[in-house]
């Protein structure tokens, strides 16, 4: 039995577990060295819970209307892969507009994304934005950043 608890001691020794007791030459705080390595752990843990949040859409919940209930600006995906678009601004420096085109469901590790390729644009416009599918029946318009969003709400069916 002591040389299991003396093994037992070493190895967490070694480990760091032992050693939140252990005080610094000042003798008031705790090591350095076991607070570093709880950062990295509670770091880490944090990481992977981050990354287990993000919203997975499911490209047949997609097409439908969507609206700002703000702004009267509306989107519809339908489900051959064309949408229209009424009264919406996509960034915070454009004003609102009405286009249309195709869409297509991107799914990516970061953020999954509903990409616009808008019809009849001319050389040096933007022919193509981002709506970002955030889950419980919402979409974005978004900035990176987050500085700017234009939230859209799908709609019942009337």
């Amino acid at each position: 039995m002591t040389y299991v608890l003396n093994a037992f001691k070493i190895w967490f020794g070694k480990c760091g577990a032992l050693e939140p007791w252990r005080r610094d030459e000042q003798g008031d705080s705790l090591s350095r060295g076991i607070v570093g390595r709880w950062f990295v752990a509670v770091l880490g843990a944090a990481s992977v819970l981050i990354s287990g949040c993000a919203y997975s859409a499911d490209p047949d919940e997609l097409p439908g209307i969507y609206r700002n209930g703000k702004t009267g600006g509306e989107i519809t995906l339908d489900s051959d892969g064309t949408f229209t678009a009424t009264d919406l601004s996509t960034d915070e420096h454009s004003g609102p507009a009405d286009f249309q085109g195709r869409w297509r469901f991107i799914d990516s590790s970061g953020s999954d994304f509903v990409y616009l390729n808008i019809e009849g644009r001319d050389i040096g416009e933007v022919s193509g934005v981002q709506l970002y599918a955030r889950g419980g029946g919402k979409v974005a318009f978004s900035l990176p950043d987050g500085s700017w969003s234009l939230v859209l709400t799908k709609v019942s069916a009337q």
